[in-house]
C-alpha cells in the first residue's frame, strides 16, 4: 500500500501548538483593569465574531485568548468578583482541561444559559458591557432582560478585549478569487434576481449580506481568510435595483473577480460599510436574524431605514444544491474515500507497533488526501482521539496532548477536506493493533448501537416536510433502549466547497427546518465513556425523493454519499436486524465496487477484507 511519507515542500493545514491554557488569571485581571477605567462591571465575551461565524480568524479568537478554552462555541461573563464560562454538551469535558476552573466557572449550558447565569450573578445597579457587532439583535435582547432581571443594565463599547490584547494579530488578507460558474451551477445574476424576488415578496427593499458564507454563494466567490473555510470576510449591501456593493476584508481580490463581477456589483474596501449602511435612507432593510450584528440595526436606522430583522433567503437557497453541486459532492466524495481507505489500510499496520501518535496518524491522513488531488484545505481541525482522548467529543490533538494510539485502544479520527467541488466529512472508529486486534465485549455493543442508529438515518424514509427534529430519534433509540445517549446532534449542514457546518438545515432536537431535495447533511451519532474511549461514525447523506409503489404523499429519503467501510471487527452481528444486515452488506459492496478501481494491489486487498459480508 501506498507510503504516505509527505513532500516536505508541501505546506501543512494543521498544526499542533498548546493553545495556551490556563493563562487566564493575567489577561482576566487586565480586563477587569479595563472594566474599572470604563465604569463598568462586567464584560460578555462570546466566541463569535462580527458574522457570528463558528470558525474565526486568529485576531477574533478573543474567548480563547482570554480564557484558554479553544472550542468553536461557548460565552465567558467576567465580573469584577466571579466568572463563568458557558459551553455546550461538545465541550464540558474539554472546557475544564482548558480554563483555571478556580477563576472561571465552566456551567453545562444544558443546565445554565449566559443569560440565567447573568441574571443570578449581577447585581443590582451594576452596568454590563458588550460589543454591539458581537451579538445579534435578538442576542442583545436575551442579554439586556437578564440585566433587567438583576436590576443591572448594559452598555455597548468597543471591544474591552481588544483593548487589552497585546500582540492581537492582524486582520487576514488573503486571496479573493472566482469560483467557476461549472461548479456553482448558476450564474451570479441568476441567483441575484432570485435573491431580489424574494426580497420583493418580504417587502424588503435591500438586504444586508453580513453571513460570509452567503457572500461567497451569492458571489461565485471564494477567499481564504478563515482556515479550513474558503470565506472573504465582508458584508454586501443589495438593492432590489441596481448594482450590489461588496465591502470585503481583504484588498487581495483576483482582477478576474473584479471583472466577472462589474456588471452586477461593485468591490470597495470593508472601511467603506459605514458609507454604504448610511445610504439605505427611507428604505426596508432586510437583516439576517442569525448572522446581523445589533451594530448593523443600529447604523442602518441611525440613517434613516427601517431594519426588518429576519431570514436572509440566500441561507435557504444556498442550502438546496442543484445538479452541478451534488455532482460535484459525488465526485468529491469518491476521492475522498480513496485518501480515506488508504489511510485505514495504512492505519492498520502502523498501530500494530504501538508507536503511532495521534498526532502522526493526523498527519498521514492529510497526506493520503493530497497525493489524491484536488485538495485545497482540511475542512476543519481533524479530531484524533485514542483511548480517552477519543471521548472528548471535539478532542483538538496539541503536542501537548499528543498520545499514543496503543494496541487495544479504541480510536476515533472525525476529518474531512475542502475540494473545489465539494465539502467532506467522515468520522470512522476502529480497534487498534492491527487486522486480529479485538475489543471488549462492552465496546462492541456501544459501537453496534451506534451504527444501528446511523444505518436507521441512512434508510429512513419520510414525507415531506419533515424535519431533522423528527427523525433525530432514530440515531438515538438503539442508545436509548441500553440507558445510554450523546450529547450532540445526530446531523449538520454542509455546504458546497463551503463550510463543513452549514445551516439551517440539522439532524437535532433543536432541528426545526424542514428537509429538502438537494441538502446534505451528516450523520453521525455517537457514544462516549468518559476517561476510556469515543465512538463516533460519520457519513454525509444527499436528501432526494424517494419513490414508493402505492404512496399517497410524496416522500424523501437519503442517499448516502462518504464511502468508507465500518469496522467490522468491532460489530457485534446478533444485535442487528436482517435489514440493517443487508444494508451494511449492500453499503460496503458499493465502496468496494467505486473504490477498488483506484486503488493499489495491496489496498484493494485490505478494501476487499474490510467490505466483506457480515458473519452469521
Amino acid at each position: 500500500m501506498t507510503d504516505p511519507t509527505p513532500s516536505r515542500s508541501r505546506r501543512r493545514f494543521q498544526t499542533f501548538d498548546d493553545p495556551g491554557h490556563r493563562k487566564g488569571a493575567e489577561r482576566i485581571e487586565a480586563l477587569r483593569a479595563a472594566l474599572r477605567e470604563t465604569g463598568l462591571d462586567g464584560f460578555v465575551v462570546p466566541r463569535a465574531d462580527e458574522h457570528q461565524s463558528e470558525y474565526v480568524t486568529a485576531d477574533a479568537e478573543r474567548l480563547a485568548w482570554l480564557t484558554g478554552f479553544t472550542g468553536s462555541a461557548g460565552t465567558a461573563v467576567i465580573l469584577m468578583d466571579s466568572a463563568a464560562l458557558i459551553v455546550d454538551g461538545r465541550y464540558t469535558l474539554q472546557a475544564p482541561e482548558q480554563v483555571e476552573t478556580g477563576l472561571v466557572t465552566v456551567v453545562p449550558l444544558a443546565e445554565t444559559t449566559p443569560e440565567a447565569w447573568i441574571g443570578a450573578n449581577l447585581k443590582r445597579d451594576q452596568v454590563l458591557g458588550y460589543d454591539p457587532w458581537l451579538h445579534t439583535p435578538d442576542g442583545l435582547a436575551r442579554l439586556e432582560r437578564a440585566a433587567t432581571k438583576a436590576g443591572g443594565s448594559v452598555r455597548a463599547v468597543p471591544n474591552l478585549v481588544d483593548a487589552v490584547w497585546a500582540g492581537r494579530p492582524k486582520p487576514p488578507a488573503g486571496p479573493v478569487v472566482v469560483h467557476a460558474d461549472a461548479l456553482a451551477g448558476e450564474t451570479v445574476a441568476d441567483k441575484l434576481a432570485r435573491v431580489r424576488a424574494a426580497l420583493a415578496e418580504g417587502g424588503c427593499d435591500a438586504l444586508v449580506i453580513s453571513d460570509p458564507h452567503n457572500l461567497a454563494w451569492a458571489f461565485n466567490l471564494r477567499g481564504s481568510d478563515v482556515g479550513h473555510t474558503p470565506l472573504a470576510l465582508g458584508y454586501a449591501v443589495l438593492p432590489r435595483a441596481g448594482a450590489a456593493r461588496l465591502f470585503l476584508v481583504s484588498s487581495n481580490v483576483d482582477p478576474a473577480l473584479r471583472d466577472a463581477l462589474a456588471p452586477v456589483a461593485e468591490i470597495l474596501p470593508r472601511g467603506g460599510l459605514d458609507d454604504g449602511l448610511a445610504s439605505l435612507a427611507s428604505v426596508r432593510v432586510r437583516l439576517d436574524a442569525a448572522t446581523g450584528a445589533a451594530a448593523l440595526k443600529e447604523k442602518v436606522e441611525a440613517a434613516g431605514g427601517t431594519a426588518d430583522v429576519g431570514k436572509d433567503p440566500i441561507t435557504g437557497m444556498k442550502a438546496v444544491k442543484n445538479a452541478a453541486e451534488i455532482a460535484g459532492a459525488r465526485a468529491a466524495h469518491i476521492r475522498d474515500g480513496a485518501s480515506v481507505v488508504r489511510f485505514l489500510a495504512w492505519l492498520d499496520a502502523a498501530t500494530a507497533s504501538g508507536t503511532l501518535t495521534e498526532i502522526a496518524a493526523v498527519e498521514a491522513l492529510e497526506d493520503f488526501r493530497a497525493a489524491g488531488g484536488d485538495l485545497r484545505d482540511v475542512s476543519f481541525p481533524t479530531i484524533s482521539g485514542s483511548g480517552p482522548n477519543g471521548a472528548i467529543v471535539h478532542y483538538r490533538v496539541t503536542r501537548a496532548s499528543d498520545r499514543t494510539v496503543r494496541p487495544g485502544d479504541v480510536f476515533l479520527i472525525d476529518s474531512g477536506a475542502q475540494y473545489p467541488d465539494g465539502t467532506t466529512d467522515i468520522t470512522r472508529t476502529v480497534a487498534v493493533g492491527g487486522p486480529e486486534a479485538a475489543a471488549e465485549a462492552a465496546v462492541r455493543d456501544r459501537f453496534t448501537r451506534v451504527l444501528k442508529g446511523h444505518v436507521a438515518i441512512a434508510r429512513a424514509v419520510f414525507p415531506a416536510g419533515t424535519t431533522g427534529a423528527q427523525i433525530d430519534a432514530f440515531a438515538r433509540a438503539p442508545l436509548w433502549q441500553a440507558g445510554l445517549d450523546f450529547d450532540h446532534g445526530t446531523g449538520h449542514g454542509v455546504g458546497a466547497f463551503l463550510s463543513v457546518h452549514e445551516g439551517p438545515q440539522r439532524i437535532a432536537k433543536t432541528g426545526t427546518v424542514a428537509l429538502e431535495p438537494g441538502m446534505i447533511l451528516s450523520n453521525e451519532p455517537g457514544y462516549y465513556a468518559r476517561g476510556a474511549y469515543g465512538i463516533r461514525i460519520e457519513n454525509l447523506v444527499l436528501v432526494e425523493p424517494r419513490a414508493i409503489a402505492g404512496g399517497e404523499r410524496p416522500m424523501l429519503g437519503f442517499e448516502t454519499l462518504t464511502l468508507a467501510p465500518y469496522d467490522r471487527r468491532l460489530i457485534q452481528p446478533d444485535l442487528l436486524d436482517p435489514g440493517e444486515r443487508a444494508w451494511i452488506d449492500a453499503y460496503h459492496a458499493r465502496v468496494r465496487t467505486t473504490l477498488a478501481p483506484g486503488l493499489d494491489a495491496g489496498t484493494r486487498e485490505w478494501l476487499e477484507r474490510a467490505t466483506a459480508p457480515l458473519p452469521d
